[in-house]
């Protein structure tokens, strides 16, 4: 992920990101055993982690920030190659992920976007977006069979069902994803301009402090005062990529670095 970096600040940027955050989450998920007493007994260190890495330093941005910018039209501007390249290899590299621990889809998506055919005028960004969604829907299938083949979940949503003791039924869980899918594709294609523009009428301002506060409080309510803390060191770590204009896709190193160390 480093080395597919556009630059030499950029790839130090990624690197001390990964360094930090794999530091943080070895400190916090695997050295610290004491009870966190946390108001909510299924609570834990992931949620103001991730909230700290990846929510809080996109709402600071936010803050102040013009909201969605205005949008074209719904027709597909891409090739018919472009969509059909990058929507394969994400479904690859979803494939993949559904059985590698400690790898999301956005490094999945990132390793891929080298191989997208770029149509010159967007950087590769709708690339990006389709291989993206590809491989968040090859994930959820993928992930299904992994999770029956060796019992390990590999995303947030199988590690609830299996807390959640539900039976691994694999006809009726293939079934769900393509029944969530579906009215996902509905949904967008009829409310998915309406919601852009309620949306982007939305005081941007009052909208980022209220989800940062909310996100302070589920810190608190999923692993108690030492969540917070948890909160406010992962949100600093989670700068150190926009500064260096990097892809804050190196700071899942809080699960990587962990799991390296075994």
């Amino acid at each position: 992920m480093i080395l597919t970096e556009r630059g030499f600040r950029e790839r130090v940027g990624g690197a001390f990101a990964f360094g930090a955050s794999a530091l943080l989450g070895y400190a916090l998920l695997r050295a610290f055993e004491t009870p966190l007493g946390a108001p909510l007994d299924a609570g834990g260190l992931l949620m103001p982690l991730f909230g700290g890495l990846f929510g809080a330093p996109v709402l600071l941005d936010a803050i102040g920030g013009g909201g969605i910018p205005p949008q074209d039209d719904s027709a597909v501007s891409g090739s018919r190659r472009s969509v059909g390249v990058a929507a394969f290899l994400g479904t690859g590299a979803g494939a993949i992920v559904g059985y590698v621990p400690g790898v999301s889809s956005a490094i999945a998506a990132t390793a891929v976007l080298p191989a997208i055919p770029d149509d010159g005028d967007d950087d590769g960004a709708r690339g990006f977006l389709i291989a993206t969604s590809a491989v968040n829907t090859s994930n959820s299938i993928f992930a299904l069979f992994a999770l029956i083949a060796l019992g390990s979940p590999r995303t947030g949503v199988l590690v609830a069902l299996e807390q959640a003791e539900v039976p691994l039924n694999l006809p009726v869980l293939l079934c769900a994803v393509a029944i969530a899918a579906g009215i996902g594709f509905v949904l967008v294609v009829s409310i998915g301009d309406r919601y852009l523009d309620v949306v982007g009428r939305t005081d941007y301002t009052l909208l980022s402090v209220s989800v940062l506060v909310l996100l302070i409080g589920l810190s608190y309510a999923f692993a108690g005062p030492f969540g917070i803390g948890a909160f406010a060191t992962a949100t600093i770590v989670g700068l150190i990529p926009p500064n260096f204009g990097a892809r804050r896709v190196h700071l899942m190193g809080v699960l990587i670095g962990p799991l390296i160390v075994g």
